[in-house]
């Protein structure tokens, strides 16, 4: 992120009211490639253009918070592949990654990942590092560990639909799962964090939480997230869910989160009363429906719904309700930006 922009940040998340009412939008893959012009594979691939990429998205918004900023990342694949996941990469679609156990009873047989060395891991880092100087000359600074979650990284370990009868039919196994994976999110957070010591925040990114009940929410999802952020030791832990996040935003405060981005079906009001009034909000207008498939009218009338939503805006992140998708244009991203300018 921008230096200013961190700074802002770190000010919302104690308690302080900002300036003026920030836009941010989490950017990598999905959105990055195709704005720019070249194919994923291109993306993940070069140094340079992802590099160059990203400083042209920095440049062509100077006013938006694009988060975590300058993520390096292969998509899907980055996890798993540190367990061994055979990686499947294509020109225009985005990566995805096999699986690696048919069935729970087989979480024995998965190794304990070395987040120094296994994987792409090791290939992250190393772009950082190489592109480190340049993001400093930029006004940026690497800020944010990232990883995704436990519940996503066991889905493509064995399979959603494996991962969640699991939950239901063997309980003992699939907490020696999530806990492999735990141990494994809080290594690679941590090192991350030896690499860069301008990081100060976290973003773990899961999906799969939303997919839960309650009952099974508080057994499978709150101790293993709550550990991740507490050991993480950051200043600011963020969690990204745009699935389904009403039991989510409850047990935000028990997880130790601070900053969260959350599904468009959720109204930005309904979000904050079950969060309370301390934890950022990032959101949340239709990323596909409005913010892609959308005109810049329709984009101004969705900010101007999610204003009406609430009357507190000073812990609000202005973006929408997940990462940003494929094919949002220019106009859009402005339109966006000039409609929360008008508030």
């Amino acid at each position: 992120m921008r230096n200013s922009s961190w700074d802002d940040l770190i000010r919302m998340i104690e308690g302080k009211k900002p300036d003026s009412l920030p836009v941010g939008f989490i950017i990598d893959s999905p959105w990055i490639p195709g704005w720019y012009g070249i194919t994923k594979i291109d993306f993940y691939s070069s140094d340079d253009l992802w590099l160059k990429s990203n400083l042209k998205a920095i440049n062509t918004f100077p006013e938006v918070w694009f988060m975590p900023g300058f993520w390096s990342e292969y998509g899907m694949c980055t996890e798993p592949s540190a367990f061994g996941s055979r990686m499947v990469f294509l020109e225009q679609s985005l990566p995805h990654a096999e699986k690696v156990i048919k069935d729970i009873s087989e979480v024995e047989t998965l190794p304990q990942p070395d987040v120094k060395t296994d994987g792409l891991l090791p290939f992250m880092i190393s772009r950082l590092r190489n592109n480190e100087e340049a993001i400093k000359k930029a006004g940026h600074q690497i800020r944010f560990a990232v990883s995704r979650g436990p519940l996503n990284i066991a889905s493509f370990l064995m399979g959603t639909t494996e991962f969640m009868m699991a939950i239901a039919m063997n309980p003992d196994d699939t907490h020696k799962l999530l806990t492999k994976i735990t141990d494994f999110i809080c290594d690679w957070v941590s090192w991350q964090k030896e690499c860069f010591p301008s990081i100060d925040g976290v973003l773990i990114l899961d999906d799969l939480i939303g997919f839960v009940g309650e009952t099974e929410f508080e057994e499978f999802i709150t101790p293993y997230l709550r550990r991740i952020f507490e050991s993480s030791g950051t200043t600011v832990r963020f969690l990204h869910n745009d699935a389904e996040g009403l039991i989510t935003a409850k047990y935000l405060k028990e997880m130790n989160v601070n900053m969260f981005n959350f599904s468009f079906e959720h109204s930005l009001g309904e979000i904050r009363r079950l969060a309370g009034p301390d934890i950022v909000l990032v959101g949340n207008i239709p990323p596909r429906d409005v913010m892609a498939a959308g005109t810049p009218e329709d984009v101004r009338n969705a900010v101007d719904k999610a204003f009406a939503e609430t009357d507190d805006y000073s812990c609000i992140i202005w973006s929408v309700g997940g990462g940003m998708p494929p094919d949002v244009t220019d106009e859009n991203i402005r339109a966006f930006i000039d409609a929360v300018k008008n508030h």
